[in-house]
């Protein structure tokens, strides 16, 4: 059964507002993690936010919120010509989010001192909230700026780890603080906020990739597979099968979907048919419409020269 255009144009309202929501909650995250772990415990993390931290350490004292919006506003403008106009609008969105958010934490963040004798916590707790923030913009087509967008620039053409691509763009970053805070255990606590920050991205965003298939064996497989095309607009392949034990012809239900949409399947087939057999398993990678891209570079074929 087709879906109609309502019911295809309200689907893609509300997975853009949950895009939207998602975005803002990772951005908060970061913020909390930046402002009331790392910098006012002189902690460096990566990117520009790393930058943004020097300057404001720096003799020039220029405001975090202001260097880090001028800084993305460069990088926005490579971002709109490689990754379109859809990514940016999302990024714009995660850079306003977080430079408001900075700037109404900071003020909060001044008089709540958290963990100010205990600087490795500092780092590990503040890194944890960045890398999740960070995990969750990009998980929802968004991103925080800076490093993220050079990031997200590198998976487009190749399936690299997002977290390993920012760790080798910030590790120059971090190291440089050393000219301005003059302390070298400050810049071994960057690097773990690195290293945290990268673990935790890469947590975060492959849990949200993680696709499950299942078979599903019903006499009820039409409105099984009927329920699941318009309330979760996935598609379902029917097999023929042959039970072998019963000797009688049943079809089969093949579906994928993403690991936080199996409880809802398993809904519907307990809902319609709650004798249905029914297997779920993991899958490494599920690459398509609705899923992850693949990623591949095409190689450039010359066709060989005629031999006279």
């Amino acid at each position: 059964m087709e879906i109609s255009e309502k019911d295809r144009k309200r689907h893609i309202f509300f997975r853009e507002l949950r895009d939207y929501v998602m975005i803002a909650i990772g951005m908060i995250s970061y913020c909390i993690g930046w402002s009331v772990f790392l910098l006012p415990n002189s902690i460096t993390t990566g990117g520009v936010p790393g930058i943004a931290s020097i300057l404001e350490w720096s003799p020039l004292h220029i405001p975090a919120q202001v260097s880090y919006f001028s800084i993305n506003i460069c990088l926005l403008i490579l971002a709109l010509k490689i990754l379109g106009w859809k990514f940016c609008v999302k990024t714009v969105y995660g850079v306003l989010v977080l430079t408001l958010s900075l700037s109404l934490m900071r003020d909060f963040a001044t008089s709540l001192h958290l963990l100010e004798d205990q600087p490795f916590m500092a780092s590990i707790i503040g890194a944890v909230f960045c890398g999740c923030g960070v995990g969750i913009g990009l998980s929802f087509n968004g991103s925080a700026g800076g490093t993220d967008i050079v990031a997200s620039i590198v998976n487009k053409y190749r399936d690299i780890s997002l977290g390993h691509v920012m760790m080798i763009c910030d590790i120059i970053i971090i190291t440089s603080s050393y000219l301005v805070l003059r302390d070298w255990e400050r810049v071994i606590f960057g690097y773990v906020v690195l290293y945290v920050t990268a673990f935790c991205l890469d947590q975060v965003v492959n849990s949200m990739r993680r696709s499950v298939q299942f078979f599903i064996i019903s006499e009820k497989y039409d409105e099984i597979s009927r329920r699941i095309n318009q309330e979760h607009h996935r598609g379902c392949t029917i097999l023929e099968g042959y039970g072998s034990y019963s000797g009688n012809k049943t079809n089969v239900l093949f579906v994928l979907v993403k690991q936080r949409e199996s409880r809802k399947v398993f809904e519907i087939i307990n809902t319609v048919d709650p004798a249905a057999f029914v297997s779920q398993s993991p899958v490494i990678g599920v690459y398509g419409n609705g899923f992850d891209r693949m990623k591949v570079k095409r190689k450039k074929t010359t066709e060989p020269k005629n031999k006279e």
